[in-house]
């Protein structure tokens, strides 16, 4: 059984947690999120949030990790932000942004063209012999990985000669082809 409910999560400098209505806030340099909760009880004191349970029920014990996992992500999110970056390998394959719109060459008949969300900020990276790297930077940890997803699912790797989006420092495993 897990414990990471028990442990405190602390409060980094410059960030402010409010907790109304089962609604806990929190303010930092990078943004605002906001995390409804139940089940469970939140208490901020002394610079530290304390996430407990009044039973030991299956429920009770499941959302305790939990809460206390997205309380410590949402801290660091508004304080460091979280960054996710994917390389496009194959060749042809490119990468390109105006905005908030990315503009991709997988391999298909046409580009695929993908609006972002705005809370998110995107940016591409093309050097000469190195493979495209998209670079995705947000406060909400939940939301640049939803978007890496969904830029993945386009074009996964395949296990024969690598091909495909896949994540930096992704290992993949890999296949032998037909032996002649």
């Amino acid at each position: 059984m897990s414990r990471i409910g028990n442990n405190p999560v602390a409060i980094t400098e410059g960030v402010t947690v409010d907790v109304q209505d089962n609604v806990i806030t929190v303010k930092g340099k990078l943004g605002e999120l906001t995390q409804s909760y139940d089940a469970v009880n939140i208490k901020v004191e002394d610079g530290n949030v304390y996430v407990t349970r009044s039973a030991d029920n299956k429920e009770q014990k499941s959302k305790h990790g939990l809460y206390r996992s997205l309380i410590s992500n949402m801290i660091e999110g508004v304080s460091k932000g979280w960054t996710k970056e994917l390389e496009l390998v194959g060749v042809g394959y490119r990468a390109s942004n105006q905005g908030q719109k990315l503009d991709m060459a997988l391999g298909f008949s046409h580009n695929i063209v993908m609006n972002v969300a705005p809370e998110v900020k995107i940016e591409t990276i093309s050097e000469k012999g190195k493979n495209p790297i998209v670079k995705l930077t947000s406060h909400d940890k939940q939301l640049v990985g939803q978007v890496a997803a969904k830029i993945r699912s386009f074009r996964k790797p395949e296990p024969y000669k690598g091909k495909g989006v896949k994540f930096v420092g992704e290992e993949l495993r890999r296949k032998a082809g037909k032996s002649a």
